[in-house]
This record gives structure tokens, sequence and C-alpha cells, in this order.
């Protein structure tokens, strides 16, 4: 009756996955049984979502832990302020993919499967729900591999293009092995531990002897599954291939969406699990290390490692698509570093950069789906003069790339700022001047677009179309990106109560 009692009490604090759940079901069976009136799952999504975001904001955090599993007062998943910051994240970039997907070619022209593009999204947006909050490694595999079974499938949506069907394939396989591999790392973890909830593995290693090298082997086997979600190198081979060969709609959720949700989960996982509580230096918000391995070190060496190769690639591509998969390589790259601080203001950075980050990005994709579907061409010098044949989708798409240059006076450079600004206050400037650096070369290849649409004779035959739609939701993207530029502090008050979960 305890365990019955425990889990009525937990599902006061589950309300936002009930509706995302509830929303799945609902478009699975309207698609079922109600095929003519297809134009309803757009809308029914964006009700779910509507309400999923209203139970978000609404539903109090959990004092505890939810689902106990009567061990040491520890459950499987927990709601707090954290978790709800990744969620908005999620949540925006899920609505923002449903208005996308009303407007793009690709989607519209799939009629036969449009119920399952708009089911297997919002199971996409409940998994990576479930994947923010958990606490215990099985509960976070599982909720991984929810997040990765509907991806595949909807980054192969198109089915009678070749590249989406390749795209999907090569994403199975590579997922398949982060999956194995990251699977492999939680036996060992167990084995080592003798617990899959984080917070336990934390008071084992606090308290007991362990083989070191064990534990390092084990930790790098989980980070590489998580690894492969934020397209972190050297896991981030399926990157270029998927971005390309999906609907443009999945490719900016996935962007986005998706590396949040890998990202929330790695902060919690190496905040958690590998921190001595027990050290006074946690006082001064620095975070001190269980004895043994440094785990800033080898992030280092994964950051720098992330965001040079993704720049460097990008510099060569020639698909547009192709480039800003590159470029988000490089994007979680810098994001990257801010863990190498093992300090507050690190974390607080990465979720500022994240919410900029949300904005230029899906505005930058959303710009290239609506040239796209009227080109019918991803390729960089098909821009060529399209800057005076189409002025306001060329000014709107060169301000989310220069924002996601990180020149002011946009919202990328204030991402950027804090978190160089954060790396030199902690003594890591090589880091930071290698950040910079990679950002000077990033001005290349996203300059080499701007380039084309304003500095050359134009080539095509595009004639402008602007619609209604294509105007509010640009907007909707513009504005934050310009106003964070020179007005950020709400953001920073967000971000900074989103992090005091973890005692800073």
């Amino acid at each position: 009756m305890d365990k019955l009692g425990n889990i009525l009490h937990s599902l006061n604090f589950f309300y936002p996955e009930i509706a995302l759940t509830l929303t799945f079901f609902i478009l699975l069976l309207v698609d079922l049984f109600f095929r003519k009136s297809k134009h309803l799952l757009p809308v029914l999504s964006l009700i779910g979502y509507v309400i999923t975001g209203y139970f978000s904001f609404t539903t109090p955090n959990a004092s505890g832990f939810l689902f106990s599993t009567g061990m040491a007062n520890v459950g499987l998943y927990i709601t707090d302020s954290f978790a709800f910051y990744f969620k908005l994240i999620i949540l925006l970039s899920l609505i923002y993919t449903v208005l996308f997907s009303i407007l793009s070619k690709e989607i519209n022209e799939s009629t036969e499967n449009r119920g399952e593009y708009y089911a297997l999204l919002a199971s996409f947006g409940l998994g990576m729900f479930l994947l923010t909050s958990s606490t215990d490694l099985i509960t976070i595999y599982l909720a991984f591999e929810m997040v990765s079974l509907s991806s595949y499938i909807l980054a192969g949506f198109t089915r009678k293009v070749p590249r989406s069907a390749e795209a999907s394939l090569k994403y199975i396989i590579f997922g398949a092995v982060a999956s194995g591999v990251m699977i492999y790392g939680i036996s060992i973890l167990y084995g080592l531990t003798g617990t899959t909830n984080i917070y336990l593995i934390n008071f084992y290693l606090a308290n007991q002897n362990y083989n070191t090298l064990t534990l390092v082997i084990a930790g790098l086997m989980i980070i590489g599954g998580f690894g492969f979600k934020i397209s972190m190198a050297p896991f981030h081979f399926w990157t270029p291939d998927v971005y390309e060969g999906a609907p443009i709609t999945i490719t900016a959720v996935l962007s986005v969406a998706s590396k949040a949700a890998g990202f929330a989960i790695l902060i919690r996982f190496l905040k958690v699990a590998f921190v001595d509580y027990a050290a006074t230096n946690l006082q001064a918000s620095l975070w001190a290390i269980l004895p043994g391995f440094q785990w800033n070190d080898i992030l280092a060496v994964l950051s720098v490692l992330t965001m040079t190769l993704g720049n460097l690639a990008a510099l060569w591509q020639n698909n547009l698509k192709r480039m800003l998969a590159y470029s988000s390589i490089a994007h979680a790259g810098y994001m990257l570093s801010g863990f190498v601080i093992l300090d507050n203001q690190g974390i607080l950075a990465i979720l500022i950069y994240f919410a900029i980050y949300l904005f230029m990005n899906l505005g930058a994709f959303f710009i290239v789906m609506l040239i796209s579907d009227k080109l019918g061409s991803e390729d960089i010098d098909d821009y060529t003069g399209l800057g005076y044949k189409a002025p306001f989708l060329t000014v709107s798409l060169t301000i989310f790339l220069v924002s996601l240059t990180g020149i002011p006076p946009t919202a990328g450079f204030i991402a950027k700022l804090y978190l160089f600004a954060a790396l030199v206050n902690t003594g890591w400037l090589w880091l930071a001047l290698v950040g910079v650096v990679n950002s000077v070369i990033s001005l290349y290849y996203y300059m080499r677009v701007v380039k084309n649409m304003f500095l050359r004779e134009s080539i095509s035959t595009y004639e402008q179309k602007i619609e209604l739609g294509h105007v509010l939701i640009s907007f909707s993207l513009l504005i934050p990106t310009l106003v964070f530029g020179v007005y950020f502090k709400p953001l920073i008050e967000l971000a900074e109560k989103s992090i005091r979960i973890f005692g800073f």
C-alpha cells in the first residue's frame, strides 16, 4: 500500500509527462480513425504542447524523489528547476517544429504517413522530458532509447528521398553502437557500486574504496552515450549525414532539443555522481571531484576536439544543411567547455548559451527551409544574389548567422561572452583562446553565405513570396536574438534560479 501511495503521490508532479503521453495517443487515434482530417494533427499537437507547458509552469517542484524504490529514500525521477529549464527549451523547440512543419513543403507532400510524423514527434518530446529528470541509470537508458527510436524514424520520414533513407540507416547504426557502449558502461558501474541510482553511486564512491581504472572506463562509456546525443567528437559522425538527409524540420529539432536533453542529463550525471559534497570548497561554488580522476582534463580535450573539428569541417561544405550540421557540432564544443570549469559559472554559461542557441539556430534552419522549398536546393552557390530578390529572408538569415558567429549586438555575442568570461575567471585562459580562435574560423563559412547572397550577381529565378506565417515565425525568432543581445537580465535570472538545486 505504501508503494501505491508513493506512485499516486508522484503522479501529482508528473502532469507534464502525462499530458505529452495523452497527446501521443490522441494523435495516433485521430490518424487511425479520422484519416480525412489530417489537417487536425498539427493543431492537436500544438494544443497538447501548450497544455504540457501549462502543467510545467503550474506543477510545483517535488521536495524529494518521485517513484521511490524504497532504498535510502531515493527514487527514479526528480522534478526541479534545473529540469524545468531544459524542458522549457525542449517544449519551445517542439512548438516551433510543428509550426515549421505546417509551412514545410517536404512534410505537406508526405500525406501518407503524416499522422505518424506528429505522433513520433510527441513521443520524441516525451523521451526528452523523461531524460532531463531521470536519476537512475536504467530510467536514463530507457528514456535515451525512447528518444533515439523516435528520432531514427523521423530522420527517414521522407521515404521517397534516397538521402533520407540513408540518413536514417546511418543514424540507427551509430545509435546502436552508442547505446551498446552506454549500457555496457552502466553494467560496469553497477558491478562496481551495486546500484544504478546516481545519488547512491555518489554515496558509495565517497565512502568506499573502488578501482579507479574501472570507474574511469565505465564513466567514459556512459559519457560516450550522452556524447552521441549532443554530437560530441568523436561520437559526431552521424550528424552531417543525418542533418542533410532528414527533413529540415527534424534537423532543426535534433540540433536544439536533442542536444538540450543530452546536455541536461550529462550535467546531472557528472554533477551528482562524481562530486565530493563533503569538500569545503563547495562553499566557494567550485566542484570538488571525488579523488581518483579529474574529469575536467578529459572534458577539456573533448571540448577542443569537438569545436575545432566542427568548424574546420564546416569550411569545406557547399550544402547549407551540412554546413549547419558541422556548425552545431562546433557549438556543442563551446558548451562542453563550460563543464571543464567545474564551477557554477560554467553551468550558468551553458544554460544561457542554450536559451540563445534555441532562437538563433532554429531561425537559421527556418529561413533555409523557406528558401529551399522555393529553390529546390540547399547548395550555397544557388543562394547567389538572393539578397536582392528575397531581402526579408536573406536579411533575417544574415542576422541569425551573425548571432551564431557571436558578433555584437546579437544574443550570440552574450552567449559566448558569458562562456569565455567564465573560463578566463577560473584560470582556463588557453581554452577561452581556443574558443575565440574557433569563433573567428566560423566567421569565414557563415559570411561565405552572406557574401553569396549580397555581393554576387544573381543567377537565380527565385521570386519572393512572403506569407504572414513566414513573417510572424521569423519575427518571433529574430526579436529574442536581437533583444537578448542588449537586455539579457531576465534570462540570466532564470538560469541562476535553475542551478540553485545543485547547492550553488
